[in-house]
């Protein structure tokens, strides 16, 4: 079900580059806006793995310095089918954990001091399940892809405000409020939410993959909830463009903010788990 919301999510970002692309310039205007979005996700599909572990100042680990967590790490990429990956310690207290890398050969998994801390071996097991699922289900291609396409939909929505701006649009548009108001303002806000369902649909799918590889869905429960407390009593200076990295958001929010959350509720991300349990 998730992998069927991705595939139709991403269908709708296009629809909203075609309608956009169409009604600025035609299949020229919209091939230019993606192309030039292509180029800009280019270097981020490549280099950003390097760019976020130097930007939390991560160290590499060897297996010396961290045999439980390299055991535990090595266990689950032999269950998965997966090559085993770098693996990194952030020196914060804030437990939390990401995987990133373009590809399963070329992951890298990294953890906090504080998720070291406070998670037991079940609980351990089950945040790098979900980690290691996003390896496996290639999410950083395809966040890449969604982030593409809704770069270009915002770089189009931009065009379009300055072509109005110094009168390049012509009389028809320029002087209808709506169409502007569409191409300037809910274009790029429709694209953003789009973009983020996907990361929360991939987070769901890889919460239940790492109950499917870890067996059980119950390390990775009570691991969510130590890690939703440890975030509100200590936050962690995050960037803003890497949340969506983590397995939990360092921005907590409810209501209203969560639609513009990277991250599904806590408790729904919980409900789902438990209903797996229930269901066997």
């Amino acid at each position: 079900m998730n992998q069927l919301k991705t595939v139709l999510l991403l269908g709708t970002l296009t629809g909203l580059l075609v309608l956009i692309g169409g009604a600025l310039g035609g299949e020229s205007g919209m091939l230019i806006a993606f192309f030039i979005a292509v180029a800009m996700n280019f270097f981020s599909y490549w280099f950003s793995d390097r760019i976020v572990l130097a930007m939390y100042r991560a160290k590499e680990l060897s297996e010396s310095d961290a045999p439980r967590l390299f055991f535990t790490v090595r266990k689950l990429t032999t269950k998965a089918g997966l090559p085993m990956p770098r693996v990194y310690l952030i020196q914060s207290p804030t437990p939390n954990a990401f995987a990133t890398g373009r590809s399963a050969g070329h992951a890298a998994v990294a953890v906090t001091q504080g998720l070291l801390d406070i998670l037991s071996e079940e609980e351990m097991e089950g945040v790098l399940g979900h980690e290691l699922s996003h390896v496996g289900h290639r999410d950083i291609l395809i966040s890449s892809i969604s982030a593409t396409i809704a770069g270009a939909i915002i770089l189009l929505a931009r065009m379009a405000m300055f072509a109005d701006l110094f009168g390049g649009f012509n009389s028809r548009n320029r002087n209808n409020v709506f169409v502007m108001l569409f191409f300037a303002i809910l274009a790029p806000i429709a694209a953003s939410i789009v973009q983020l369902a996907i990361s929360r649909s991939r987070e769901f799918y890889a919460d239940e993959g790492s109950a499917k590889l870890t067996g059980s869905p119950n390390g990775l429960i009570s691991a969510l909830k130590k890690l939703e407390y440890g975030n509100r009593r200590i936050p962690m200076q995050t960037n803003p463009s890497t949340a969506h990295m983590f397995i939990v958001s360092p921005f907590l929010g409810k209501g209203i903010v969560s639609l513009f959350s990277t991250h599904p509720p806590i408790e729904a991300r919980i409900d789902r788990l438990e209903k797996m349990i229930y269901n066997r």
